[in-house]
């Protein structure tokens, strides 16, 4: 599992319709672009994908879309996270994970726990899941960190546990991963904008939000580096840096989703409280894909 969890991982965006509702052919849209952008596996039901808002029922049916139009094309990862516990554990035992590949889970957030909690959570997933498990690090999300030693210990603890999606953004932190972590264990970028310097101290690579937009630069990016062929993927990480900057100014997923609704994959529609891009980035991103 290990093997396949490495190289672009793309964090699907959920396109909506004015009414509100999932806009299924704009997904099958993006399913089928980013795929043939060249990434390595989808992540369905990340951050990215607005899921805070999604009820359980719609959750269930985009994990079903997405395995649907991948055909089997690439792996496929599911986001199953959450502060409680219990609810996690039933989440794990509740959705049909038959055609997906690993699971994807966020450190509790809000409540904050200890890193013997952290522990004991991911403990309680580990034996739930019926699928490999990959951790979630994002404390500028959750207000808490996995420490190194904590990952180092699930990691060890439990075979099932094969990877981490880190975004802490502190490069030490990542080292510190990569330079203790088991063999069975991979270490996975949660931040554009560092990946490439990720990948030069050894992380093996990214689940991606710019791939939505940006799949074949981006990919082709991860690849150079992964090939150690940086001067092809600097050329690249450079081209593509201030479009990756701009995709966050006003949060995650405005940014992506409008760059998509310009390519004419989904519209540019939200579920509060996450509106739409500020005119003034509109412009700015306009002028940079102009300018790309």
């Amino acid at each position: 599992m290990a093997k396949q969890l490495k190289g672009t991982g793309v964090a699907l965006v959920t396109p909506f319709q004015k009414n509100g509702s999932i806009d299924y052919p704009a997904l099958e849209k993006l399913v089928n672009n980013v795929i043939k952008g060249g990434v390595d596996f989808l992540v369905a039901l990340g951050t990215t994908g607005e899921t805070p808002t999604l009820s359980v029922a719609e959750k269930k049916d985009i994990l079903s879309a997405v395995i649907k139009y991948n055909k089997k094309r690439v792996p496929v990862v599911c986001g199953i996270g959450g502060n409680s516990t219990d609810e996690v554990v039933h989440h794990l035992k509740e959705f049909d994970l038959k055609d997906v590949d690993a699971v994807l889970s966020v450190s509790p957030y809000y409540n904050k726990p200890s890193q013997e909690g952290i522990y004991q959570h991911f403990k309680a997933v580990a034996k739930a899941s019926p699928k490999p498990i990959i951790l979630y690090n994002v404390p500028g999300r959750t207000g808490g960190n996995i420490l190194p030693a904590t990952a180092l210990r699930l990691a060890a603890d439990f075979d099932n546990i094969v990877a981490i999606k880190e975004a802490s953004g502190n490069l030490v932190q990542c080292m510190e991963l990569i330079q203790q972590k088991p063999a069975h264990f991979t270490v996975l970028s949660g931040d554009d904008n560092l990946v490439l310097a990720q990948i030069a101290v050894g992380m093996e690579g990214v689940i991606s939000v710019a791939a939505n937009c940006f799949a074949k630069d981006f990919t082709d990016m991860v690849n150079f580096a992964l090939d150690n062929k940086y001067d092809k993927a600097r050329k690249l990480h450079y081209k593509l840096l201030p479009g990756i900057d701009l995709l966050f100014a006003d949060g995650n997923p405005p940014g992506v989703k409008y760059v998509l609704s310009r390519q004419k994959v989904c519209s540019n529609i939200f579920r509060l409280p996450v509106v739409p891009v500020s005119e003034t980035t509109a412009k700015k991103i306009d002028a940079f894909l102009k300018k790309s």
